[in-house]
């Protein structure tokens, strides 16, 4: 709005001088120029005209000529078009805000509040790159970061990554089928992509091993369960849960190949964390929350042995907490992490950058909170927004069908640099 500000006495002085009338710059409308038109700024003539006693078109190229030579450089050309004068602002005006900003980096800066938040993005799969959907992500998670830090919050920026389960397992049998022993440095792929590529070989080969069992009469979800694949993943995962040393070293190596990966590419765009927390140090998290919401009557305990919260009175339905087993799901480490992260950082408010599809999982875990007298549980704050989908559907890793986003920097950066040689 700076050069609103700039432009408006002008054109105040502008009617002045031409017409002896004095009209405050807070009477004007002054829009950004729409992209199908030359110019910069649009003064909308249509309120001026009665006052003025001259048509838009006259009344336009009037003022326009008279700002171009009276305006202490500040426009360069003018065009109008039905009724809208658009200006265009000449570049040394950009210059002198750019070596203004640079005197000044931080106008408007806030001094300390006091109040303490932590923001959460990113939270990426370690089996696969980062796509466009993740730098959606991290562009409104790290700016909603910076705009809170920026007015006087202290902020922690914190990620979640998603490193042990299932998933993470396919790429890693995979690699240990296919993968020959290669590596990101023996084959000169970026790491991330390096396991990726091998999480989708995964779904390409369990395709394959799949229709022989569909084609002797199997529904495709048993093929799935039933191939030789699947099950070596879900052994892989057991053996993981086991602690076995072997698996674990794998586990860490490919990992520690993704990291490098995503590093890269935060590096590129910008973003950055001050925390990360790894689903393999907090998926047991959120036990002790299920035993104290159990003496406080929050959770109860079905004949099976599985722990539950009714929260049908508040418009949802039952949601499990413990597995019968005694085993956490999602929403159990959720608890736990919620806590872990107010005992180390004790903030106002939590929040949680998440797309859409997870706005009933947020309903749950802020409400449980709640229920357990949590004194963070009203500050967790759900920042939801849409799906990212293709023309085809859903992006999915496994089947090929995203967009990469490495190769989206890759482009972005080659269409403005043909840009700039165009224009340079």
């Amino acid at each position: 709005m700076g050069v609103v500000h700039a432009i408006k006495p002008q054109v105040s002085r502008a009617i002045r001088e031409l017409f002896q009338i004095e009209i405050p710059g807070d009477q004007l409308t002054i829009n950004i120029t729409k992209p199908e038109f030359e110019g910069d700024y649009t003064v909308v003539l249509f309120g001026l005209v009665k006052q003025l006693r001259q048509s838009p078109e006259q009344l336009g190229q009037t003022m326009g000529s008279w700002l171009v030579e009276n305006s202490d450089g500040l426009f360069t050309a003018f065009n109008v078009i039905k009724g809208f004068l658009n200006l265009t602002i000449s570049d040394n005006y950009w210059l002198q805000q750019l070596e203004a900003g640079y005197q000044n980096p931080e106008p408007g800066r806030r001094k300390s509040t006091g109040e303490k938040v932590i923001v959460e993005y990113s939270s990426p799969n370690t089996n696969k790159p980062l796509h466009l959907g993740h730098l959606r992500n991290n562009f409104l998670g790290w700016s909603v970061a910076e705009i809170l830090q920026y007015t006087g919050a202290e902020v922690r920026k914190a990620a979640i990554l998603n490193d042990r389960g299932i998933h993470i397992c396919k790429s890693m049998i995979s690699w240990k089928l296919f993968g020959n022993g290669s590596t990101p440095a023996s084959t000169g792929t970026k790491g991330d992509h390096f396991v990726g590529d091998y999480y989708v070989r995964f779904g390409a080969e369990l395709k394959k091993e799949m229709e022989p069992l569909i084609a002797a009469g199997m529904t495709k979800e048993d093929a799935e369960k039933e191939a030789p694949l699947t099950k070596a993943a879900q052994k892989m995962l057991l053996d993981w849960e086991k602690g076995d040393p072997e698996v674990r070293e794998l586990w860490a190596t490919m990992n520690g190949w993704v990291y490098e990966g995503f590093n890269e590419t935060y590096r590129r765009i910008g973003s950055d964390f001050d925390k990360n927390y790894y689903e393999s140090e907090t998926y047991l998290l959120g036990k002790e929350l299920v035993d104290e919401g159990l003496e406080k009557g929050v959770f109860f305990r079905k004949p099976d042995g599985s722990v539950w919260i009714d929260l049908t009175s508040d418009g949802l339905d039952e949601k499990l907490v413990l597995r019968k087993d005694g085993t956490s799901v999602y929403i159990t480490q959720d608890l736990g992490l919620a806590d872990r992260k107010y005992e180390e950082f004790p903030y106002n408010q939590s929040i949680y950058v998440i797309a859409d599809e997870q706005n009933y999982h947020m309903k749950v875990l802020k409400l449980i909170l709640q229920k357990l007298g949590k004194p963070y549980a009203n500050g967790i704050y759900h920042l939801s927004y849409g799906m990212v989908e293709l023309p085809s559907g859903r992006m999915k890793t496994r089947e090929g069908t995203v967009v990469d986003a490495d190769d989206l920097l890759d482009e972005l950066v080659k269409v403005a640099r043909e840009k700039n040689r165009r224009t340079g």
